[in-house]
Parts: structure tokens; sequence; C-alpha cells
């Protein structure tokens, strides 16, 4: 007879060989099962780890637990991407629960918890940076702002925070002389993710999925992981060159050195390695950026080269907002190519006008 097992959590891994690995937790966010799946152990275990779940769920009705639990079980954060899910989970653990876990529905709503939940945030600012204070608390409102819309709880007390950091990514892009000096010493499986971000604006996650299905000689079709939106990007005749002289070892376009699909924490690993024998032979400048500066870096090369917000947008995935915020507030106020771009334009224009002036001076006898 089959049992069935209310709760319990399938996840599908990916492994450094390429292959894929099954998981399975108790629960949604709870403790893994360690015996084989199919096996009376895993029953046996499940059962064991189970036991008095409920009487817990009774305990946590009317508190901040409550809601919490909830919204882990929520479509809401299942549709999120699975490193998202990673890193609220661990705010979640870490910080969320032990603070305020406990806390009743009712204080939640009283305008006191207001206060309370931004104290909280100055305090983790202080232990670990406004960085790390403003997504903790952006984990937070997430979830008092979905237990609000089902009117779990009356008030939404997390509603509108502003932002604790005030650091911008200026002067944090890949120079000229940076892509150089990090392509001279990175191996070719390393530097082929690299090239394709600089020239498309791409995440990591979704360059290191790309496939050679999705390249059609022109452009690479893809449905991004974060967001889902669905692009079409064209290829510049660098990169098209590029692809063309990889030999095709797989679906997948980029590889590791054992010819096997990247995981991410592969290439960071040996991203990080290229970039350490940069700096050693002199290139100090790189040792700020990281391989998602890439994606800024190729916003601000698209805008020098004269393409407009719509078209950056349309190539990278940025909504029109965020890409005339980058352009406008991150990248472009301190970057002298810019200027010398438009003085160029002014040049042309100023050329141009000055033969059409002549042209009819001429035909007037002046």
């Amino acid at each position: 007879m089959r049992i069935e097992m209310k709760g319990l959590h399938r996840v599908r891994r990916k492994l450094a060989d390429g292959s894929f690995r099954v998981h399975f937790y108790a629960w949604r966010g709870g403790p893994k099962i360690t015996a084989n799946p199919g096996s009376p152990e895993f029953h046996d275990e499940w059962v064991r780890l189970t036991k008095g779940r409920s009487d817990l769920s009774a305990r946590f009705k009317g508190t901040m637990q409550e809601i919490i639990n909830g919204y882990l079980r929520s479509q809401e954060f299942a549709d999120l991407a699975e490193s998202t899910r990673r890193d609220y989970a661990r705010r979640i653990a870490k910080r969320i629960e032990p603070k305020f876990g406990k806390m009743p529905l009712r204080a939640v709503e009283d305008d006191r918890a207001r206060a309370q939940f931004f104290d909280w945030r100055e305090k983790v600012a202080q232990e670990s940076g406004t960085r790390e204070a403003d997504y903790s608390f952006a984990v937070l409102a997430r979830i008092v702002s979905w237990a609000h819309n089902l009117r779990l709880v009356s008030r939404n007390q997390c509603e509108k925070p502003k932002r604790l950091h005030r650091g911008s990514r200026v002067d944090i892009i890949w120079k000229e002389e940076d892509i150089a000096a990090f392509l001279s010493v990175a191996p070719q499986h390393v530097a082929l993710p690299f090239v394709i971000a600089l020239e498309t604006g791409q995440r990591q996650s979704d360059v290191l999925h790309m496939t050679w299905l999705q390249y059609d000689g022109v452009a690479i079709r893809l449905q991004q992981k974060k967001t889902g939106k669905r692009l079409v990007v064209p290829l510049t005749a660098a990169l098209r060159d590029r692809l063309d002289a990889v030999e095709r070892a797989g679906s997948v376009i980029c590889l590791n050195s054992h010819g096997k699909p990247w995981t991410a924490d592969g290439f960071k690993t040996s991203f990080a390695a290229a970039k350490a024998v940069a700096i050693e032979q002199g290139a100090k400048n790189i040792a700020t950026l990281t391989f998602h500066d890439t994606r800024g870096t190729a916003v601000v090369n698209m805008a020098i080269a004269g393409c407009t917000v719509p078209e950056i947008a349309s190539i990278t995935g940025h909504s029109l907002k965020d890409a005339e915020t980058i352009l406008e507030t991150h990248y472009l106020g301190r970057d002298h190519r810019l200027g010398e771009s438009a003085i160029s334009k002014v040049d042309k224009h100023a050329k141009k006008l000055g033969r059409v002036n002549g042209a009819v001076n001429r035909l007037r006898g002046v």
C-alpha cells in the first residue's frame, strides 16, 4: 500500500560533472532525508522528522512564525530563482526567525512595530554593513507584504523603506585595459563566458546555460532565469566569429576544462583564480571588479556606441526605467568616453552645418 507523505519536498540539483541528483526534505525548508527513496527506512525517517510537526504549527498560530512558514510554502516563494530562494532562506533562518518569529501578529500590525523593524535593520547594518541590512529588510518586507495581501495582517509596517546603502557602480566597470589584462591570462573556458557577458549584458546564470540551439549564427534567443523575460539578442561580428570558432563538444556553449557544463560555484572559483593571476601580474584595478559588473559595462559600451535606452534594454533585458537609472546615476556620470562621444557628434554636426551654410551662401552669391 502506498502511503502519501504530505509536504515531502523534492529538489533536483546539478552536480559538478553535469549530472543531476534529487534530494528529499521532510518539508520545504525542513531537514534533509538521507535514506534511499522508496525504502522502508526512507518512510521511517520521514515519519520521525515530521512527528509532532502539527503540534508545532499549532504552537506558531498567531505569531510571525506562522506567516514566515506560510510564505516559505507559497507559490510566490517557489517562483523565485533558485539562488534567490537560497539567499532568502538563509536570511530568514539566521536573522528574521530568531528576532521576530515569536512576535504576535497583533504586534506585527501595531504602528510601534515599524520602529522595531527599522531599529533591527540599523543593528544589522552596524554588524554586517548597509548592503546586508537592506537585503535582510527586503526579505522581511516581502514576507509582511505577502501576508498583508492575503489579509493575514491588517497593516504593512514595512512598506516604503528608504535604502541605507549609498554605494554606486560609477567607477566599477570593466575598462578596456582591465578586460585586456584579464583576457591575457584567462584560459579559454573562462574567457568565453566573460566575453559573452561583456557583449550581451546577460547575467552569469543565463550565459552559462546558453545552448547551441539558441544560437542561429546571428543572434541568441533566451529566456532570462531571474525575470522570465524572453529576448532575441543580436551578436556583434566579433562575438559571432568567436563562437563560430568554438568546437561544439556538447549542447551547452560554455563548458569547463573537463568539457562539462559549468556549475555556478565551479565557474565562480575558476573566474576568481584567473582574476588573481591578472592581479599578480599588475592588473590591480580589477581587484574590486566582479563578473556581474560586465552587465553594467555592456550598458555603458552600448550607450557610448550611440545606442538608445530602448535599444540597450531590448538586448540586456533591463526595464527602460532601470536602464535609464544605470546610465544616469550609476555609470555614465563620470565616464569621460561619453563626453568624448558627445563632443565628437557636436563636431560632426558643426562641420555638416558649415558645409550647408557654405553651399547656401554660394547660391546667394555671398
